[in-house]
């Protein structure tokens, strides 16, 4: 081979490399095998926030900004058959079926009161998510809108299993996204304490700190619907961060952005004809964890504090207690972050873009 054909091919691999990085990582997205890693735990539904999460982590797997190792359902918005079903339905409908298992979880909390539920719900009118509902059989679960899942089962392992078995393979390497009730998560550490200091990081939605809750006056639903578990996390060592009702409360669904979603005739996918009858006004609080766990600047306003939560039965079930100077008796050990503002222009724009890329998507290789 003679030099001058040697040099072309030289600066010909040169321009391509040069061309990729301009490009941006949409266009020439890396190996997943070098993203942050994460397991995302969730009482999932279709097209609620914990679904339109799923929808955003996954164009970001297709960058190679992120990568879902799995998902864990729990119950909490609807009963965990449901949760099952809409997220098989979920990763099938976005293509990552292939890469991104889905395990069964908790179908019921660490500890629960029917009568102090029954009282809650009749005083304090709010969102009780599945106890809202008739528990369904297998017979009975709701198909997604869009029908179920034809080729996607659920994982023979456990959800708890999973969760341990996959932190021990990734140790210090897996960050848990809880956007629902954390009895998974506080079932994993019961059963395995070892796995404690090789979590990285957990990222929450959590409850109402210095606003009502959506459930009763003092707490909402992720943190209301077990808060035995959540105390067993806050007892933890483990590096924590809530984005609060707090905030979620102010980053709401406005007309102006359901329009991008939903009325964009150059982008209409599977995903966005999801919109077409929503209405505005809802929260879409779960889709504010991963924007922050990308890149903490989003959140405009946070504070480390020591946390406890009430675990006695009665009015104040699920209510969080924030220690900002020192420690009180039975607060979490370390201090945790709370977000609790946003910056929602930054948000909407990274929203808009994730909810109306095409689907299904294209992973980049490990």
């Amino acid at each position: 081979m003679n030099r001058r054909l040697i040099r072309d091919r030289f600066l010909a691999a040169v321009v391509l490399v040069i061309g990729i990085a301009l490009a941006g990582p949409g266009a020439g997205a890396g190996s997943l095998s070098t993203a942050p890693k994460i397991i995302l735990d969730t009482d999932f539904n279709s097209m609620g926030d914990d679904g339109q999460l799923l929808v955003m982590t996954a164009q970001l797997m297709a960058e190679g900004k992120v990568n879902l190792l799995g998902i864990t359902t729990v119950s909490g918005n609807d009963w965990l058959l449901q949760a099952n079903a809409d997220a098989l339905k979920a990763v099938e409908r976005l293509g990552i079926d292939k890469r991104v298992g889905v395990y069964s979880g908790a179908n019921y909390p660490r500890e629960y009161h029917p009568d102090m539920i029954a009282d809650h719900r009749a005083r304090f009118p709010g969102y009780y998510g599945a106890w809202r509902k008739i528990e369904p059989t297998p017979m009975s679960v709701a198909p997604p809108p869009d029908g179920s899942a034809v080729r996607t089962k659920l994982k023979g392992k456990g959800a708890v299993d999973y969760i341990i078995e996959t932190i021990k393979a990734n140790p210090n390497e897996i960050t848990l996204f809880v956007v629902g009730p954390v009895t998974n998560i506080a079932a994993a550490l019961d059963k395995a304490p070892e796995i404690e200091p090789l979590v990285k990081e957990i990222v929450y939605m959590g409850s109402a700190f210095e606003v009502r809750g959506n459930a009763t006056p003092v707490a909402s639903i992720n943190w209301w619907f077990d808060p035995v578990a959540v105390r067993k996390l806050l007892q933890t060592r483990i590096r924590q961060t809530v984005i609060t009702n707090d905030v979620t409360n102010t980053v709401r669904l406005t007309q102006e952005v359901l329009d991008a979603i939903a009325n964009n005739p150059a982008k209409q996918t599977a995903v966005t004809q999801f919109f077409k009858n929503r209405t505005i006004g809802g929260t879409i609080a779960d889709t504010l964890t991963l924007p922050y766990f990308l890149d903490n600047s989003f959140a405009t306003v946070t504070t480390d504090a020591w946390l406890d939560i009430d675990t006695k039965v009665g009015d104040n079930w699920g209510r969080v207690t924030v220690y900002k100077d020192a420690p009180g008796p039975g607060a979490s050990p370390n201090r945790i972050r709370y977000v609790s503002r946003f910056d929602n222009a930054r948000f909407y724009e990274l929203y808009i873009d994730l909810m109306t890329r095409p689907v299904p998507v294209t992973l980049p290789p490990y």
